[in-house]
C-alpha cells in the first residue's frame, strides 16, 4: 500500500504518543496518531513502546528512537508515511514534557473530535501527547467516500508497521515449522487465540463470545480436528530472546495468528479485530468463530467470521 498524497504542509508543532498493551493496540494507536497529526499539520514523533503494567518493558524515544526498531522497521514506517505526515525519528531535545499537553482520545478519532477537543489545545500549547483509549471495539466498515482522509487511515493501519528483520525471521520460522507439521499430517495449520487471563473477567462471564480450552477442543473435534499437537512457538521465542519478554511474545503471537492457514479467536475483542484486518489485507480469510451449536461432522466453512462473510470489517474499505 503506497502513499498517493501531496506533500504535507509545513509542520506547526509535534505530536507524540506511546505504543502500549501489545500489537493489537499498536495498530490502532498508530492510526489515530497519524490522523491527528495530519489534521493538525504537525510532525509525528516515532513513539516509545511500553508494556501494559507499570514497570513493564519500555523502549523510550526520550533516549533513542532506535528502540522502536527493536520490533518494527523504522525506515519502512517513515517512508510509508511520506507525503501523509512528516515523521521524525526522535523527539527534539528542546521539547520537554512541560511543553506537551497530554490528551486522552477515543480510538477511531474523527475530524469533528479533533476540531473540538484537540486543535484548540494544540494551538495554545503548540505540541500534544496522545493517549488512545478504547470505549469499545469498533472495526466496522464505514460507507465513506474515497478521499485523502480514508487513504491516510488505510495507509496508517495496514501499510506503515512492518517487523524488523530479526523479529520477522522468528515469525517466518515458526510459521514454516507449523506449516511443515500440518503438511505431514495432511491438515491445515490452525492457530487458536486462547485468552485464559480474560476468561474470569466480567465481560466474559456467561458470554457466548468467550470460550475456554475445553470448549475450543470440543468445537475443533466436531470440525474433524482429532489430533492437536503442541507447537514449538515458545521454544523459538525463548531462543530468540535469550530471556523472558512478554512484549516480544505478544508481537510474535499476533503475527503468527495473522499468517496461519486458519485463525480461531476464542474471545471477541481488539486482538481478533486487528488480526482479522491483517488477514483480510493478505487474503487469508479463513477466520473461524466457535459456535456451541456445531454438531459432529460440521464444515469449517459454516463458521467463517461475519467480518469476512458480510464484509463488515473496515479493511474492506481499504482493499478491493
Amino acid at each position: 500500500m503506497k502513499s498517493s498524497h501531496k506533500e504535507p504542509e509545513e509542520s506547526k508543532g509535534f505530536v507524540t504518543f506511546s505504543l502500549t498493551n501489545g500489537p493489537e493496540y499498536h495498530v490502532s494507536q498508530i492510526t489515530d496518531a497519524v490522523v491527528v497529526a495530519r489534521y493538525l499539520k504537525a510532525t509525528l514523533v516515532i513513539p516509545d513502546i511500553r508494556g501494559s503494567q507499570p514497570g513493564d518493558w519500555r523502549l523510550s524515544n526520550y533516549v533513542s528512537s532506535g528502540n522502536f526498531g527493536d520490533i518494527y522497521d523504522i525506515e519502512k514506517f517513515v517512508s510509508s508515511l511520506d507525503g501523509v505526515v512528516k515523521v521524525v525519528k526522535s523527539q527534539p531535545s528542546e521539547l520537554s514534557t512541560k511543553d506537551l499537553a497530554v490528551l486522552r482520545i477515543p480510538n477511531r478519532v474523527t475530524k469533528e473530535y479533533i476540531a473540538n477537543n484537540i486543535e484548540p489545545v494544540f494551538k495554545t500549547k503548540g505540541n500534544v501527547r496522545l493517549a488512545t483509549y478504547f470505549p469499545s471495539v469498533n472495526m466496522r466498515r464505514t460507507r465513506t467516500p474515497e478521499n485523502e482522509e480514508r487513504h491516510s487511515v488505510c495507509l496508517a493501519m495496514f501499510g506503515s508497521l512492518e517487523l524488523q528483520p530479526e523479529v520477522r525471521e522468528v515469525v517466518d520460522s515458526i510459521v514454516e515449522r507449523l506449516k511443515t507439521l500440518s503438511r505431514k499430517s495432511d491438515s491445515e495449520f490452525v492457530v487458536v487465540d486462547l485468552r485464559l487471563d480474560m476468561l474470569d473477567q466480567k465481560g466474559c462471564q456467561g458470554s457466548k463470545n468467550c470460550y475456554g480450552p475445553d470448549e475450543i477442543a470440543l468445537f475443533l473435534k466436531k470440525l474433524g480436528f482429532d489430533s492437536l499437537k503442541k507447537c514449538g512457538l515458545f521454544d523459538a521465542i525463548e531462543k530468540f530472546l535469550g530471556s523472558d519478554s512478554s512484549e516480544y511474545e505478544k508481537v510474535i503471537d499476533f503475527y503468527v495468528c495473522s499468517e496461519s492457514d486458519v485463525f480461531m479467536p476464542a474471545i471477541s475483542g481488539l486482538f481478533y479485530a486487528n488480526v482479522a484486518g491483517k488477514r483480510i489485507g493478505s487474503r487469508k480469510t479463513k477466520i473461524v468463530v466457535p459456535d456451541d451449536s456445531a454438531s459432529a461432522g460440521s464444515e469449517l466453512g459454516n463458521y467463517i467470521s461475519r467480518y469476512v462473510l458480510m464484509k463488515t470489517h473496515m479493511a474492506y474499505s481499504c482493499f478491493c
